[in-house]
């Protein structure tokens, strides 16, 4: 049978705690009521798979009267161990596997068979309840509405979930780790300035932003800062991405830059106003003096980067412009055009809900960082940091 490679987890932070704690004496259980964290975040900072936010960091040295630096190290100059590999028995498919493709493991049996996910959602979607309505009734605008759902459980539990808006495709890798926290995170696609606006409106807990400002190069800041009053939400960064040129696999038309969508053979697929990616565009054609009519397909619009990159891959475009992490999924060319940190903003009264607290410190761990790398391509040294 065919096989490939396949990664395992391991920390990438050295941590002196069991040590520093065993010197002091202290069990976990007394470390863990000392320092106001639980049990299992000693257990899991001990064993190496969570790296802990700067608060818990603080809050374990204070505790054990020594420096963070004494607790925790980023590894030396030497070379890093190489991470574990494993032969695996690949699941025939219909497109033949690539080098970097995402891979799910199950055991049958003796063997460990590797799957290639689906990048689209070919199911029906996860739901509490449905609308209730007719036909007639008034379509959702930008503004809030009232509505009446009928739901599929007498009771359910809503205090463990986070309502985020985005349009990050790596917002399901978050999910995954932080439902190992307890928590679910409900996830809204929208781009960013319609998370914004939603955030605004106080209708959820995080929005998902990528909004460079063309004058500064700085992302988000500018635009969070236009959009709400000083000191009343709180920015994290999630991590930095590239935007750029997604094209079919060997870029057939020579697709070199944005002044080829002039050219009458192109045709692209654009992002609804507002989305980070169209702004990208927007202002790569005023650069070039390219009016948005000139270009085949300006108004043809997909409503998300995913959706986006399936249209070039589809070939109902020859272009669009989108994350690398999009090109990866669908296995398609990209030229990079911009790098782009995309942040979460917090109203900050949200950062003392547990929910949100367990989000903040997934955003540390280094097996999320580490799938999120090699999945999509990010960069997530800066991942957890906080800039306002």
């Amino acid at each position: 049978a065919a096989t490939m490679v396949a990664m395992k987890d391991t920390p990438t932070i050295a941590n002196h705690l069991t040590a520093h704690r065993q010197k002091r004496g202290f069990s976990a259980a007394d470390l863990a009521h000392r320092a106001g964290i639980s049990r299992q975040t000693i257990y899991a900072i001990e064993s190496g798979s969570y790296v802990p936010n700067t608060a818990v960091a603080l809050r374990l040295a204070r505790t054990l009267e020594v420096n963070v630096e004494d607790l925790f190290a980023l590894p030396s100059d030497a070379p890093a161990a190489p991470l574990p590999t494993e032969q695996v028995t690949l699941l025939p498919q219909p497109d033949p596997p690539r080098a970097g493709d995402p891979m799910q493991l199950c055991r049958v049996d003796r063997r460990t068979i590797a799957s290639s996910p689906s990048p689209l959602p070919w199911y029906l979607p996860t739901a509490d309840a449905v609308l209730l309505g007719d036909a007639d009734a008034p379509a959702l605008t930008a503004k809030t509405a009232k509505g009446t759902v009928q739901l599929f459980h007498g009771e359910y539990d809503l205090a463990n979930r986070i309502l985020v808006a985005g349009c990050d495709p790596g917002i399901s890798v978050l999910a995954r780790h932080v439902l190992r926290a307890g928590v679910e995170l409900v996830v809204a696609q929208r781009n960013s300035s319609q998370a914004l606006a939603l955030l605004k409106q106080g209708v959820v807990h995080v929005a998902g932003t990528h909004l460079r400002d063309q004058a500064s190069g700085e992302s988000n800041l500018p635009a969070i800062h236009r959009l709400f009053a000083r000191n009343s939400v709180a920015v994290v960064s999630l991590a930095v991405w590239e935007e750029g040129l997604v094209l079919p696999p060997g870029n057939p038309k020579s697709i070199r830059s944005v002044a080829d969508f002039a050219r009458r053979d192109i045709t692209i697929v654009n992002r609804e106003t507002g989305a980070g990616s169209r702004l990208l565009l927007d202002a790569h054609l005023d650069r070039l003096g390219l009016a948005g009519e000139k270009v085949r397909g300006y108004d043809r619009l997909a409503a998300g980067h995913l959706p986006a990159a399936w249209q070039v891959r589809t070939g109902d475009a020859d272009c669009c412009i989108a994350t690398r992490a999009a090109a990866r999924v669908f296995g398609l060319d990209f030229i990079p055009l911009a790098t782009e940190r995309y942040d979460l903003a917090i109203r900050r009264p949200h950062l003392d809900y547990p929910p949100v607290a367990a989000l903040l410190d997934t955003l540390n761990r280094a097996s999320f960082r580490r799938e999120l790398e090699g999945l999509g391509g990010y960069d997530t040294s800066a991942a957890g940091r906080r800039l306002l």
